[in-house]
């Protein structure tokens, strides 16, 4: 059974390159956010490359369905980053930022797990 490392996966390196943006880009948030909308964009965002890695030890037909998670938890993020803006958290800049790499790793992602079946 052929295994994946996850290291090497390209959408799993532009998974974390988006989490590591999300967390630089929470500490300018309301303190009051801290347990409400900051955390839901944090676990989101860290969800993404860690169902890429848990998956990657899998079968081809399971890791499908861990990159189904992580998609949706990059739908999920998309969302909330919209809400950020309209609370003016964010501005339109680092949305349009974030924005393209989530739809460049949605497409990767999608790519790669249409390979798998």
């Amino acid at each position: 059974m052929k295994r994946h490392n996850y290291k090497n996966l390209k959408i799993w390196q532009l998974s974390l390159e988006i989490a590591n943006s999300i967390s630089d880009l929470i500490q300018n948030f309301p303190k009051h956010e801290r347990y409400d909308l900051s955390s839901q964009i944090s676990r989101c965002s860290i969800s993404i490359p860690s169902n890429i890695a848990e998956g990657s030890s899998r079968t081809d037909k399971s890791f499908s369905h861990f990159l189904d998670i992580s998609l949706g938890s990059s739908f999920e993020l998309s969302t909330q980053l919209l809400i950020a803006l309209h609370r003016k958290y964010i501005n339109k800049e680092n949305l349009t930022i974030l924005e393209e790499k989530i739809e460049e790793f949605q497409r990767m992602a999608m790519g790669f797990q249409n390979r798998l079946k």
